[in-house]
This record gives structure tokens, C-alpha cells and sequence, in this order.
């Protein structure tokens, strides 16, 4: 599959879980959600790794293992964050909210990653935070 069809399958298995982590925190504490459902990403990313026969050991301290420890604290601060506003909050909120990554990603991947920033590009960052304010307002 091109890289279209997996962020679409991303999009669909992302879409799909974040109101059953919101059904599942309604009873259940926020961090109990969160160790299960990211225990079973470990699981399957071990699965993945295993049945590709790739290797984990040599890239623990290579030259980019900086960035990826960087970006697993990123994800676990926020990630359990997103898992306490869905335990606390409407999903119709929160996920809009959330969302604001894509613009906040977008905009260091300019920065920082030399991305280019055309002007339809702009556009489309200006719209989605115009979108977060009118559905969380």
C-alpha cells in the first residue's frame, strides 16, 4: 500500500477508537484505558517488527535515537493527556482540540523540517484552526 491508503487506515482505526476510549474511561480510569490500549500497540508493533524480521537493538543507539526518545516522550505526555480531556470532556471537544496537532505539525515541519509552505497550504492551516474554534465554541 502507498502512503495514501495507510494514513486513510490510520484515519478510519483512529476515528473508530477515539469514542471507545471515551465509552471505556466513562468507567474505567483514564491511565488503566491508556496502559491497556497502548500495551496492545506495543504488542502489535512487536508483532510487526517480528514478522518483518527487523532489528530493534542496532537503532537504540544510533546517531537518530535521540529523536525517536524525544518523540516517545512527546507521545506519552501527550497521549495520556488526550486519554484524561476524553475522560473528562466531550469527544466532540476534545477531538477537535486534539486535532490542532495537525496544524501544530504542520507548522514545525515548516520550521524546523523545511517543508514548504505554499500558500494553499496556509490556507488549509488558517481553516483547520477556524474549524477547531467553530466546533468547540
Amino acid at each position: 500500500m502507498n502512503y495514501i491508503a495507510w494514513a486513510v487506515v490510520a484515519l478510519v482505526g483512529y476515528s473508530v477508537f477515539t469514542p471507545l476510549a471515551s465509552l471505556a474511561t466513562n468507567q474505567i480510569p483514564s491511565t488503566v484505558v491508556a496502559l491497556v490500549a497502548n500495551s496492545m500497540l506495543a504488542l502489535g508493533a512487536a508483532g510487526v517488527i517480528a514478522y518483518r524480521d527487523e532489528s530493534v537493538v542496532p537503532y537504540l543507539l544510533g546517531e537518530n535515537a535521540v529523536y525517536m526518545y524525544a518523540a516517545g516522550v512527546f507521545l506519552t505526555v501527550g497521549i495520556l493527556a488526550y486519554y484524561q480531556a476524553l475522560g473528562a470532556g466531550p469527544v466532540s471537544t476534545v477531538v477537535p482540540i486534539f486535532g490542532m496537532f495537525l496544524v501544530g505539525s504542520s507548522l514545525l515541519g515548516v520550521v524546523f523540517l523545511n517543508d514548504p509552505l505554499t500558500a494553499k497550504k496556509a490556507l488549509g492551516i488558517v481553516l483547520a484552526a477556524v474549524g477547531v474554534y467553530l466546533t468547540t465554541s
